[in-house]
């Protein structure tokens, strides 16, 4: 008997199958607007310096490599909470706020799909249309109903009425997960008014909010990006939050990241966190210390946090310097126009407009690497080279 004999193939991950085949290309002018990571002017992926510096401190000063508990780092888990919901948090202060270390933000958000799925049974979850691939596959993997509601349309806008209008009907108790900033694929975000009118239909439909915040600090600054997590924190009894340190802190392959809840009282989060650590014990077991190790030790030094703050202030910079230098470097072709929204997006990512045809032509014809429903990673580009990366796209939209 063969046991594997009926096992089927499933196709790659397509984004880590971009990965390889820009690997594979010969080409010296290619571009890698694929993978999600941060760039530098080298086309490098660097690693910060308060990361350093925190890293080397670690190995002087560690005398352990010993298992952390359950829900990870006490001290990574207490300044993560403060970085996102504020030093000066009412939820914190009365114990109402805690985080659960978890590997990545990855590993944050299926933490919240077994919470959702063995603790509040029948409730569903909608996620934006369009939204990170990833999100489809963990909650449906956890047996959970996967609804939607529109986001951004064929003609690539932010369609906030037809958001609002599927909210309504989503039935009550059913959770909605939302981009805290820098949406992810396609770098619109909701604006103030916006989020107002959001957290009144999770009032009123008694609908628990699951804000995914992968990117603080890449948008517009780590306390602006914060703004609506917080908004909503003040506003409602529950809340769910995932956090993650990967792109702000530079710790990709560290698996750092954090599952925060807010309760309406003490008593009630200890319940709940209680079951994140069963759960948690059950996926596996405990987290990975140092990424988290890094986070505590940057966070709780002034002099590193300001340096790390300098870091990320610059990451952002160099994003958004990207974005309008791009949409000036397709005036010459008539361009500009057309492409005006990569200028105004948020964060990594951009839904650029470009169909699939148009992005098999880029890397045939370019070797320009992104995703296939034109997702393009604005912070993989080369500033040198975006009078190239803008005529290549324009020889594919004639």
């Amino acid at each position: 008997m063969m046991h594997f004999a009926a096992i089927a193939r499933v196709p790659g991950d397509p984004i880590l199958g971009l990965m390889e085949a820009y690997a594979r290309d010969g080409n010296p002018a290619k571009f890698d607007l694929g993978v999600g990571v941060f760039k530098d002017a080298q086309g490098l992926t660097p690693i910060p310096a308060a990361v350093k510096q925190a890293e080397q401190r670690l190995v002087e000063r560690q005398a352990t490599k010993s298992y952390v508990g359950g829900h990870g780092d006490a001290a990574f888990g207490r300044l993560v909470s403060e970085l996102v919901l504020g030093s000066d948090s009412t939820l914190l202060k009365s114990q109402r706020a805690g985080a659960t270390q978890t590997p990545g933000g990855t590993g944050a958000l299926r933490l919240a799909a077994e919470f959702i799925a063995h603790c509040l049974p029948g409730r569903g979850i909608w996620l934006s249309d369009p939204t990170w691939p990833i999100h489809e596959t963990i909650f449906a993997g956890a047996g959970l109903k996967v609804s939607h509601y529109p986001y951004v349309g064929a003609d690539n806008r932010l369609n906030v009425d037809a958001m609002l209008a599927a909210l309504e009907q989503a039935p009550e108790g059913d959770v909605v997960l939302l981009h805290a900033c820098c949406h992810n694929p396609t770098g619109f975000d909701l604006g103030r008014d916006d989020w107002r009118a959001v957290l009144d239909i999770v009032k009123r439909r008694n609908l628990l909010p699951l804000i995914d915040f992968a990117y603080q600090g890449f948008g517009d600054g780590l306390e602006e990006d914060a703004w609506a997590v917080r908004l909503f924190a003040a506003e409602l009894p529950e809340l769910l939050i995932t956090s993650s340190c990967s792109k702000n802190f530079g710790l990709y392959r560290e698996r750092t990241g954090a599952l925060l809840v807010c309760s309406h009282d003490a008593d009630k989060l200890q319940d709940v966190r209680s079951q994140l650590a069963f759960i948690a014990r059950n996926l596996w077991s405990t987290p990975p210390d140092h990424g988290a190790a890094v986070v505590a030790e940057i966070l709780g030094d002034p002099a590193l946090k300001a340096l790390w703050i300098e870091e990320v202030n610059a990451m952002r910079q160099r994003i958004a310097e990207l974005r309008v230098g791009l949409v000036k470097a397709l005036e010459p072709h008539g361009l500009a126009g057309r492409f005006a929204h990569i200028a105004a997006q948020r964060g990594m990512f951009s839904y650029t407009g470009l169909n699939p045809e148009q992005v098999r032509l880029l890397r045939e014809r370019h070797s320009v690497y992104m995703v296939g429903t034109g997702r393009a990673n604005i912070a993989g580009a080369d500033a040198k080279r975006l009078e190239q990366l803008a005529a290549a796209v324009a020889d594919v939209c004639r």
